[in-house]
């Protein structure tokens, strides 16, 4: 396994809640009336510094996850998502990984600084009408939505990304609450660039 880099074993799902109130912790499971919204940590590693300029998440499709390890550099993360092979590079914009195809490249993200970074990808899927709690990160979240539809709510409106489209995400401490918003089933892949040194979601309140 590749120094820095730390996959997830376990997805916690809560289901069966008495009430529709928004009740797990962010970054992990919300539930709603609606159903359950379920993240899963695809994988995750702290960088000291990161690349200098505008900073892009790029995702690119390998044949094998072997493939995708091995063109893996400082800022990628490999990992298997719903049976394909992926390599997800924060870098400057253009920038392509030997032997991969890509998918999409989402930036630039919102600019942070910390000490320490954290570089971490997730997995959401959930039915429409699921919900996450209301909460915040120390840092960026971009997202890639694969399939259904994708909705984030923050103090400045409420952001749509339909499938096939990537948003760059907000800023740092930013309130916001994510949702399966379309008619199908979400599957989305979402990148986060946070402050290492800080709790990687908290809850918050919507002014």
């Amino acid at each position: 396994m590749r120094a820095g880099f730390r996959v997830a074993l376990a997805v916690f799902v809560l289901v069966g809640l008495p009430t529709p109130a928004a009740t797990a912790q962010p970054g992990s499971v919300g539930t709603a009336g609606g159903g359950t919204l379920v993240v899963k940590a695809l994988g995750e590693k702290k960088v000291e510094k990161l690349p200098p300029g505008p900073l892009f998440w790029r995702v690119e499709s390998f044949a094998t996850l072997d493939q995708a390890r091995a063109a893996a550099g400082p800022m990628s993360l490999a990992a298997e998502s719903d049976g394909k092979a992926l390599l997800f590079t924060l870098g400057p914009a253009g920038g392509s990984s030997a032997g991969g195809t890509r998918m999409v490249e989402v930036g630039p993200i919102p600019e942070v600084s910390a000490s320490q970074y954290l570089l971490r990808v997730n997995a959401a899927s959930g039915r429409p009408g699921s919900v996450t709690p209301v909460h915040s990160h120390p840092g960026s979240e971009a997202v890639y939505v694969l399939a259904g539809e994708q909705s984030f709510r923050t103090p400045h409106g409420v952001k749509r990304v339909a499938a096939g489209q990537a948003e760059a995400g907000h800023h740092a401490g930013t309130p916001m609450q994510a949702s399966s918003s379309g008619s199908v089933d979400l599957r989305a892949l979402i990148m986060f660039v946070v402050d290492a040194t800080k709790p990687f979601s908290t809850r918050a309140t919507m002014p």
